[in-house]
């Protein structure tokens, strides 16, 4: 009995903890932007997906990932009402001078089986402020045909509604999250506990991106005119 009172003691904090915790994200007061609401489509030439996994701990091994691409629906007042979608091909994988068969073995049965699961998919659930400009933004990762949540820890960098040489709302965001390949189905080369002696499980993803979004104002009535 004292047990269960425990038990139930512990999960009315919990659930307490996390109110207060929602509360104060909601009261978080955005940071200020000329960016308009709408609908933003990603600008490929300012993006970039990286990631880092420890090689038999002696370096982060780092590559990237060359075609993605993301929707972003913003609301710059209340950023919680945010999402965001993005696709990447996994074939797109580009390794640093990979000796040879390396890719092939990368993107073959062992690691991301591209020709069958081609594409990581990328689909946000929510938005949690944590500061003015930086949120927590829970999200589904499907990768090698396995879905499952992933939190990236996003922060925005800025944005404008536009100027004459560049006649559209654009937006920045830096964002950075740490995944288990082996929760994916890729748990090929993982160490074993207590060694370094193989690839990581743990990899570090790191994201930079640019959005752009409705058109200026200014431009629209000069167009019109």
């Amino acid at each position: 009995m004292r047990m269960k009172k425990l038990l139930l003691a512990c999960g009315f904090a919990v659930l307490a903890l996390g109110n207060i915790a929602s509360a104060a994200a909601q009261s978080i007061a955005p940071a200020a932007t000329e960016a308009p609401a709408g609908a933003y489509t990603l600008d490929k030439a300012h993006a970039s997906l990286t990631f880092r996994v420890n090689h038999i701990g002696f370096s982060n091994y780092t590559s990237r990932f060359t075609r993605f691409d993301a929707k972003l629906r913003l609301d710059p007042k209340n950023p919680s009402a945010s999402n965001v979608t993005a696709t990447v091909d996994v074939r797109s994988l580009a390794p640093n001078t990979p000796p040879a068969g390396f890719l092939a073995q990368l993107l073959g049965k062992q690691f991301f089986e591209a020709a069958k699961y081609p594409k990581m998919i990328f689909h946000s659930t929510r938005v949690e402020m944590t500061a003015p400009n930086k949120a927590r933004i829970t999200s589904d990762l499907t990768l090698h045909g396995i879905t499952h949540p992933v939190v990236l820890e996003t922060t925005f960098n800025g944005g404008y509604a536009g100027f004459a040489l560049d006649p559209y709302a654009r937006v920045g965001f830096s964002a950075h999250t740490t995944l288990k390949r082996s929760q994916f189905g890729m748990g090929y080369g993982v160490p074993a506990p207590g060694t370094t002696m193989g690839v990581g499980d743990d990899i570090d993803i790191a994201i930079e991106c640019e959005f752009t979004g409705p058109a200026w104002k200014n431009h629209q009535n000069t167009t019109k005119k």
